[in-house]
């Protein structure tokens, strides 16, 4: 990597919001200290961290994602639409300022080396299948098309960061939990066990009610 190791960055703290690297991440900006920050980084590089804020526990997490802004909209009363996309992740180091917004000092955040080529493509296959079977088992479950994006990374850590960015349900602490993981194999080891879960519950779920529709059908 040729940037710096360790950078300032201004943070961006959202409420259950995880960022991950290549997702897009919309934005309205309207509280002054973000216009403010928005203004700052505009005149930067436009880049800002995206930190997941837990309301529960009323903290910020310790690793984040940095986001890019590829577009953005001021209108006259200055708020601002602003369209970012995630790249590198980061964890921070420490808080440099506070006012007029979030200043910290990070540093970058990479996956480690898999030795094991082969058992971490293998994973990777396994983790697709479940995938398309979750996909095509809520498709029959809820009767509607359901498909995965004909752009779905094929490289074992891009897809373990996009199955990561579109969990459903309020998923914010395991999202966390897996944006910090600094292995894709483990990080799709996970998400197997999550989808295999899900694909699980959904194929009993289809199956009691194809039970019931042959029922009513013998029925009528």
């Amino acid at each position: 990597m040729s940037e710096l190791s360790v950078r300032e960055l201004p943070l961006f703290p959202l409420p259950e919001v995880v960022l991950f690297p290549q997702e897009y991440l919309p934005l309205h900006i309207f509280e002054t200290r973000y216009r403010v920050m928005l203004q700052s980084v505009l005149k930067s590089d436009s880049r800002f961290g995206v930190v997941r804020w837990d309301p529960i526990a009323k903290k910020m997490a310790d690793v984040g994602c940095c986001a890019e802004i590829i577009k953005h909209q001021t209108s006259q009363d200055g708020r601002s639409n602003i369209v970012t996309i995630g790249q590198q992740r980061f964890r921070i180091l420490e808080i440099i300022s506070e006012t007029p917004f979030i200043n910290a000092l990070v540093s970058w955040v990479d996956d480690e080396q898999i030795l094991d080529q082969t058992k971490l493509l293998e994973l990777k296959d396994s983790v697709t299948i479940a995938l398309k079977d979750v996909v095509s088992l809520t498709s029959k479950l809820t009767e509607s098309e359901k498909a995965l994006p004909d752009s779905l990374p094929d490289i074992p850590r891009e897809l373990s960061f996009w199955i990561a960015a579109h969990l459903g349900g309020p998923v914010a602490s395991e999202q966390q939990n897996l944006l910090e993981l600094t292995n894709t194999f483990h990080r799709l080891e996970r998400e197997y066990e999550l989808l295999d879960h899900t694909r699980r519950q959904l194929a009993a779920r289809t199956a009691l009610k194809d039970t019931f529709s042959n029922a009513d059908q013998a029925n009528n």
